[in-house]
């Protein structure tokens, strides 16, 4: 296997606070793929890392998306953050491994991810010292499957990382982000 770094961040994202989908990767992070980058079996890990804050009362649920151009390509789906304790600045660590499973132009191309995000704020921490982390697995309570609609791998498309807390009530901010090619195109 060969391991290509595409890009990495060397400043955190735009804190999310507002409860709504947002993407939490600098602009500078963000990749444009060359056409036909995204083929069948490519593979591709995201890495990310930052901190989130919720409340006790309303911590509402966590959840990452990965977009190929306008297109949910992979989605996380909603995790449940911690009802039992209030998290301030705590860290979190981010794990994606995507691999192309069909290609094509207009809606055809698509992909299949797994994920894992370890966190102390996620339902089900230890109340009491030591408290440790728990790790979501990614889909969050559901198989692995192909998500989204499709998008063109024929044409060069942005690769970004959304982030959403459903309540306006937490903030996340993503301090670390790198995507890598496991596989190199030889086309």
């Amino acid at each position: 296997m060969s391991i290509e770094t595409l890009v990495t961040s060397i400043v955190d994202g735009t804190a999310n606070t507002a409860g709504t989908a947002a993407s939490c990767i600098p602009s500078a992070a963000k990749i444009t793929t060359v056409p036909n980058f995204w083929t069948i079996g490519k593979m591709v890990r995201i890495k990310a890392s930052g901190r989130i804050s919720s409340l006790i009362t309303t911590p509402g649920t966590a959840r990452f998306d990965v977009r190929i151009g306008a297109v949910v390509a992979w989605d996380g789906l909603a995790v449940l953050l911690d009802t039992v304790a209030a998290h301030t600045t705590v860290g979190w660590d981010l794990e994606i491994i995507l691999t192309c499973r069909a290609q094509g132009n207009s809606t055809s191309a698509n992909v299949i991810g797994v994920g894992k995000w370890i966190c102390e704020d996620i339902l089900g921490v230890p109340t009491t010292a030591p408290k440790g982390v728990l790790t979501a697995i990614l889909p969050w309570n559901t198989a692995p499957g192909v998500a989204g609609t499709g998008f063109d791998s024929t044409a060069a498309q942005t690769l970004d990382l959304f982030f959403t807390q459903t309540v306006a009530t937490g903030t996340m901010t993503c301090h670390s982000y790198s995507v890598e090619s496991l596989n190199l195109n030889y086309t």
